[in-house]
């Protein structure tokens, strides 16, 4: 077995682990998550809502969700309008991406697939979007021919749109790792850096990228299982400021490289 399979076999693995543990909390998507990201004009100071507001109308559209675990933002973009291929290295997150997209009601309108992106028979100029949430940062040894990948399955025209963690800090990261706060992690998997940024750049020439997430670490301790919809108005609120403070901070040149987390995107 070559290391790249092992690799494949130990993400699998990892997400198959957690896939079970997802299983237990299915249910279908709060309203009050549509209405959330379905608003006509989602707020530009959250990095999920001001990726959909990037996308803005996603009837008929069609979207592959790269690494789309179980299958939580597949239907999200599917109760939206789109019309939704999800791929994922693994069977367990893949079977409970189709329970959750059956009992949302999407079915038809989704499809996934279980594959390594790297195999993936998918077809070029396919889809209109590509969606990524927290993937790449797990493929940094294959990023190049990855998002190669990725702009050959996009329709000329059509957007690739990610977020990813990132770390244009040093310092920062090693601070980041004297604290004592659990994170569930792949072995391999680490935050951008600003070489991964200028790879990126190179497949996407007009690749644009807005900085999130310096105080929104915070929302581990603010929010109910990160779950702002879920949480109750006060936490909501020191959420939102906090948010709100990122994004006037990470704007100013001395702040950016603090932020946690980036959107990044543009059109083939």
């Amino acid at each position: 077995m070559d290391q790249q399979q092992q690799r494949w076999g130990t993400e699998a693995r990892f997400f198959d682990e957690w896939a079970s543990q997802a299983a237990e909390a299915l249910k279908p998507v709060d309203p009050r998550t549509l209405a959330r990201y379905g608003a006509r004009s989602p707020r530009r100071r959250f990095n999920k809502e001001f990726r959909f507001r990037l996308l803005g109308d996603l009837r008929g559209r069609r979207v592959l969700d790269v690494g789309c675990g179980d299958g939580s933002n597949a239907v999200l973009l599917a109760k939206l309008g789109a019309i939704v291929t999800g791929i994922d290295v693994s069977p367990k997150a893949i079977e409970l991406a189709r329970r959750r997209a059956e009992i949302n009601g999407v079915s038809e309108q989704t499809t996934f697939v279980c594959q390594p992106m790297e195999q993936a028979n998918l077809a070029p100029a396919g889809f209109d979007v590509i969606w990524g949430d927290a993937i790449l940062h797990h493929l940094i040894g294959e990023l190049d021919a990855v998002v190669a990948q990725l702009v050959r399955w996009t329709k000329p025209g059509g957007t690739i749109l990610l977020s990813e963690p990132v770390n244009f800090n040093p310092l920062l990261r090693r601070l980041r790792f004297m604290i004592p706060v659990h994170t569930d992690a792949t072995p391999d998997e680490r935050p951008l850096e600003p070489a991964e940024i200028a790879l990126l750049r190179a497949h996407l020439p007009q690749m644009q990228v807005a900085l999130f997430t310096m105080l929104g670490r915070l929302d581990r301790f603010v929010l109910r299982d990160y779950n702002y919809e879920g949480s109750a108005a006060p936490r909501r609120l020191v959420s939102s400021l906090l948010a709100s403070a990122d994004y006037v901070a990470l704007r100013l040149p001395g702040v950016r490289s603090l932020a946690g987390t980036a959107v990044i995107w543009g059109r083939v």
